[in-house]
């Protein structure tokens, strides 16, 4: 089962503080462990919310809201998506993190709707092409990585030619 475990945000990641050197360290000690495991499958910080923004549906009608977001509790400052057994195993990997935030911090674990929880609606064809999508959105991805790698061996170079 796929889960996605979400950190939550807190006063201090909506200022933009960002992880010292020790948390950056346990926190890549942690993923090195999730990804031998087989467990990791993705994982980022994100900004705080005062640089996103929200797009509010109401039938057609689209309304753009800019951040920075008022309830903190409610929103998220990282996330991990992790392949595991059982919403227990889950449970035991979180345990295991090393305090997200400075001070009190939350996580929070939720599963993925997989292909067969939609039952008959969702119809060979669409299955069809929901692994099209994603087979395509992993190439991008992967080309996406490829070419910033590629952009930042570029950068290093003319910063030491320099």
């Amino acid at each position: 089962m796929r889960v996605m475990v979400m950190v939550k945000a807190n006063a201090d990641s909506e200022a933009g503080v960002l992880p010292t050197e020790k948390l950056l360290s346990e926190m890549m000690e942690f993923n090195e462990q999730l990804v031998k495991a087989g467990i990791m499958l993705a994982g980022d910080g994100l900004r705080p919310s005062s640089t996103g923004k929200r797009i509010r549906f109401n039938g057609a009608k689209r309304s753009v809201i800019d951040g920075p977001f008022a309830e903190t509790k409610e929103l998220i400052a990282g996330y991990w998506v992790w392949q595991v057994k059982s919403m227990e195993e889950a449970v035991e990997w979180a345990k295991r993190c090393p305090n997200p935030m400075e001070g009190e911090s939350e996580l929070e674990i939720r599963p993925f709707f997989e292909a067969e929880d939609f039952g008959a609606e969702f119809t060979p064809e669409l299955r069809a092409k929901e692994a099209r999508l994603r087979r395509e959105a992993e190439q991008q991805a992967t080309d996406n990585r490829q070419q910033a790698s590629d952009n930042r061996h570029q950068a290093s170079g003319i910063r030491h030619q320099g």
